[in-house]
């Protein structure tokens, strides 16, 4: 499970599903300033892990969190980090 959100996209893409209900491709790869690809990637190695799903409307398939996500793995793996590199600037200086 750890190596699945040790990479750096599929952790934004887990972090972004967690702050809204849930996203398609598309919007999802503007929010995070990444590739449509990346992105499409990123989802389905989570889906295939069982950690998101999907539901189509028409074309576009929306994303979300499964139910029952880990609430330990959102709160010390997603939250935390993202709130201390908000702290920090995001970036080293």
């Amino acid at each position: 499970m750890l190596s699945l959100i040790s990479d750096p996209t599929r952790a934004r893409v887990l972090y972004a599903l967690d702050l809204v209900e849930e996203l398609c491709v598309g919007d999802m790869a503007l929010a995070l300033g990444l590739g449509e690809d990346a992105v499409g990637y990123a989802l389905r190695v989570l889906r295939t892990a069982g950690l998101i799903t999907r539901r189509k409307q028409g074309r576009v398939v929306y994303y979300r969190l499964v139910e029952g996500f880990p609430e330990p793995l959102l709160e010390h793996c997603l939250r935390s980090p993202a709130v201390l590199a908000e702290v920090s600037g995001g970036e080293d200086d």
